[in-house]
């Protein structure tokens, strides 16, 4: 089996493919000043099975946008929809986050929880500043280093796995250089690390691992999210997600 099929069966089951939690999004919704109310256009890129795109679609009147790279992701997000009663609201798009179809000037926010890493934070904001309206609104997580200095074993791990990890303030620099205005920020609880990603993820790699007992790569796939999660529990006071909301500045 192909390693990115590998993957996407470890976290197909799991609430969120990343660091976060329902409280983070309906805090960062509140940064956001979007509001109940009005018919918004919101697109939720690299939104896996819907974590965030559900709690947005249950707190505002909005056409979700909800887009992937693996339609099974979007598969799951649609099941969940369903049940939660949404589904009306979300349309669920199979893309990639750098090749989307807006036109310009078509969205009143973009959301994006731990996904933007996978084009580049700098990129990222770059490329899709266009299709916001002017004034709209910016909301990605990112990662973020906590402190200015911090343990060399820690530094350098990120620094090979994602070299863009810098810190809130830079990354408040890249915002303004791109052409927003921030108007929001914070670091992600603890807790939305490891209550909401980490421990259901280590608690179902024995069950992935009887499932894929004939795949070499699982176990190496296993030993992998065991070092990560390792690494952050020795060294959460330094590293987290930021969550950034941000305007689009009417140039």
């Amino acid at each position: 089996m192909d390693p990115t099929d590998l993957l996407i069966d470890l976290h197909l089951r799991q609430h969120r493919q990343g660091p976060g939690s329902d409280e983070a999004t309906q805090r960062a919704l509140a940064l956001s000043g979007l509001e109940m109310g009005r018919e918004l256009k919101v697109a939720d890129i690299g939104c896996g099975t819907g974590a965030s795109t559900l709690v947005l679609a249950g707190a505002l009147d909005a056409d979700i946008t909800a887009i992937d790279l693996f339609p099974a992701f979007l598969e799951e997000l649609q099941r969940r929809a369903l049940a939660a009663g949404v589904a009306d609201r979300i349309t669920c798009t199979a893309a990639s986050m750098d090749d989307l179809n807006f036109d310009e000037g078509a969205l009143d926010a973009i959301w994006s929880e731990g996904a933007i890493y996978n084009i580049g934070f700098e990129n990222g904001i770059r490329k899709w500043r266009r299709f916001l309206k002017p004034g709209g609104t910016l909301a990605v997580s990112e990662l973020t280093w906590l402190t200015e200095t911090r343990p060399s074993e820690l530094t350098d791990h990120w620094n090979r796995e994602y070299p863009e990890v810098a810190t809130a303030s830079d990354k408040m620099h890249q915002l303004e250089a791109a052409g927003y205005v921030p108007v929001g920020y914070f670091p992600l609880a603890k807790a939305c690390w490891l209550d909401h990603y980490y421990r259901p993820i280590k608690a179902a790699l024995d069950t992935f691992l009887e499932w894929h007992s004939d795949e070499a790569i699982a176990q190496d796939i296993i030993d992998a999210e065991k070092a990560e999660i390792t690494l952050y529990e020795r060294y959460s006071d330094y590293v987290s997600y930021g969550f950034y909301i941000a305007r689009r500045f009417d140039d």
